[in-house]
């Protein structure tokens, strides 16, 4: 079963930059997919970004499109999120996401069935 292990989360100000880092791990090859969801207190998760391997297709929320990257190191399988231009409604727990094979249907943000145990990101003004 894949293990996932998130990383890079902290405290910025506005307009700053953060990099999350998630090592995936009990798996061997590649992910079929790969996401960042994120979750406000007081509001549900939400999908943030999609990476999906065969494709090199990537997915974003429009909130953070522009601003947010998702990327793979293959190699190291491990999943990134670069954020740059951040703003204090991104202060949430970030998840790291992943369907290691297709489970039927299809999301921007994968068919989840693994989680991470979350980076908080918090964001002053």
């Amino acid at each position: 079963q894949v293990q996932l292990v998130e990383s890079g989360g902290g405290s910025v100000q506005a307009g700053g930059s953060l990099r999350l880092s998630c090592a995936a791990s009990g798996y061997d090859g590649s992910l079929y997919c790969m996401a960042w969801f994120r979750q406000a207190p007081g509001k549900k998760r939400e999908g943030v970004a999609g990476f999906y391997e065969a494709t090199n297709s990537t997915y974003y929320a429009d909130s953070v499109k522009g601003r947010f990257t998702i990327s793979r190191d293959s190699a190291t399988n491990t999943l990134y999120l670069q954020m740059n231009n951040l703003k204090p409604e991104d202060t949430a727990m970030y998840y790291c996401a992943a369907e290691p094979t297709p489970r039927g249907g299809w999301s921007r943000f994968c068919n989840v069935d693994a989680w991470g145990q979350g980076t908080l990101v918090t964001i002053s003004s």
